[in-house]
């Protein structure tokens, strides 16, 4: 039973999100993430890239068995897919392939090949936001690894917000982290690191939108390299 099902039944989701967003500033991971598990319980959910597993591990401390949704665009690198396997062998959480409603093939027949040179905001909809968005609706919330450093559309993000877009509540435990902290707590605890990150991809999406990045460039400009794109659309 969770607090939302005790103690407030009629509360207005938003209203949470306000009071959670001032009350939890500056708090930690780990008390963003007890909070978050005590008042979603099972209608909460954590979304990872496979990136690596910084947040799955975290997460998977204080709500073992959590759903982690991880969108499979059907255009990822082997490296990419083979972290999500080691990822659902390693921590105790399960882990659901999300899928477009087409398949590769099925997308190229209907709007043509390579839609992601020609038109990767649309190829991003169909491929993630889409499918995410269809994966989130059996839930309250959801937990994001996004950070304040990354991009500056992410610098006034808040630890816990109201996804308007969805109608559901977003918790961001590690939006005050730096690559600095995100570096020390892989290694101090033997996370599950995409392999990719030892070969120059700090940022890592689909193959055919992510390139190596060279020393002192930005870490996500190898993402949709040359096109001002930033943002796949889910954190919007």
């Amino acid at each position: 039973m969770t607090l939302l099902e005790t103690d407030r039944p009629t509360l207005d989701l938003e209203d949470i999100v306000e009071s959670a967003a001032v009350a939890l500033e500056g708090a930690s991971s780990l008390e963003v993430i007890r909070w978050a598990a005590a008042t979603f319980g099972d209608r909460i959910c954590l979304t990872s890239s496979m990136s690596d597993a910084a947040l799955i591990h975290l997460v998977s401390k204080v709500k073992p068995g959590i759903d982690v949704l991880f969108v499979d665009t059907g255009y990822h690198f082997a490296e990419t897919i083979g972290t999500r396997d080691a990822v659902e062998a390693v921590y105790p959480v399960n882990v659901i392939n999300v899928t477009p409603s087409r398949t590769v093939e099925e997308q190229e027949a209907a709007l043509g090949p390579r839609l992601y040179g020609r038109n990767p905001d649309l190829c991003c909809h169909l491929r993630k936001v889409e499918p995410l968005g269809r994966a989130l609706e059996g839930y309250m919330a959801w937990f994001s690894g996004i950070r304040r450093d990354e991009t500056a559309s992410r610098r006034d993000r808040r630890v816990v917000e109201w996804d308007r877009k969805r109608g559901m509540v977003k918790v961001n435990p590690i939006l005050d982290w730096t690559q600095e902290d995100m570096d020390n707590y892989m290694s101090d605890n033997g996370v599950i690191v995409n392999p990719l990150h030892y070969d120059g991809y700090p940022s890592i999406g689909c193959a055919p939108c992510t390139r190596p990045v060279a020393a002192g460039e930005d870490p996500r400009s190898g993402r949709w390299a040359g096109t001002g794109k930033t943002e796949c659309g889910i954190h919007l």
